[in-house]
């Protein structure tokens, strides 16, 4: 187990930067591939070997330097700076996972999202996204306001009205009805590149690929100084 999980904070601020909750695979051939695509393991905290996948465009560590930090995940409840202890936010959300049921979806696939590459929901998502808003704001006393800065940065790519409204209710845009879950594969690509990479992943993700997929666990993930993003814990649905 990963040196930081399960560490407990009670009257301190944790040693963590920011919190995420996170939708994040079950140890498996999935989760190893993409850490080592990615180039980054939060599990573990180290940076795996990258696995051998030809015809892509550019080199590998190119594609991935975005999402890289983060970890392979599907955001539920966006990173936030916490308002107390890391205790307390475990507490939370321990009580929440209980009370909240597993999701069956009919599987993921590899998609297209704008100019970067992810795994979406395939089917009717419905009770995703309803589970997404019920971490959103169950959680929220935990999240410290914005800084200016932080508005600043979001606003700078164009929001609608309603995105600009949950930027000031819940700080992220892309909450509640504006919620569309992915998981992550690459940074920003134009488009002709975007669909190699696409052609070149597709023989190794289609195996791996889960039928259906089931959301069963809420992670926690903490962000280190150094921006990097590590899971602490996985809660599991158990209502």
């Amino acid at each position: 187990m990963f040196a930081w999980q399960n560490r407990r904070m009670t009257d301190a601020m944790p040693p963590f930067r920011r919190f995420a909750v996170y939708a994040a695979p079950d140890p498996g051939p999935l989760a190893e591939f993409a850490a080592r695509w990615l180039g980054w393991d939060p599990v573990t905290g180290t940076e795996p070997a990258p696995p051998d996948v030809t015809g892509l465009p550019r080199p590998q560590a190119e594609i991935t330097a975005d999402p890289r930090k983060y970890g392979f995940h599907g955001t539920l409840k966006p990173p936030f700076r916490p308002t107390g202890s890391q205790a307390r936010l475990e507490a939370d959300l321990a009580a929440l996972a209980a009370r909240l049921a597993p999701v069956t979806l009919d599987g993921l696939r590899l998609a297209r999202l704008g100019r970067f590459l992810a795994l979406v929901p395939e089917g009717d998502a419905s009770a995703l996204a309803d589970l997404a808003a019920e971490v959103v704001a169950a959680l929220d006393p935990h999240r410290a306001p914005q800084t200016e800065a932080d508005l600043a940065r979001r606003r700078a790519k164009g929001l609608s009205p309603r995105q600009e409204q949950n930027l000031q209710r819940w700080g992220y845009p892309y909450v509640m009805e504006e919620f569309r879950f992915h998981l992550t594969l690459t940074g920003p690509l134009p488009g002709d590149e975007a669909d190699q990479v696409a052609e070149a992943l597709r023989p190794h993700l289609a195996p791996l690929l889960p039928r259906p997929f089931v959301l069963g666990a809420l992670c926690l993930f903490g962000e280190a100084e150094d921006g990097r993003f590590h899971l602490l814990h996985r809660y599991a649905l158990t209502g």
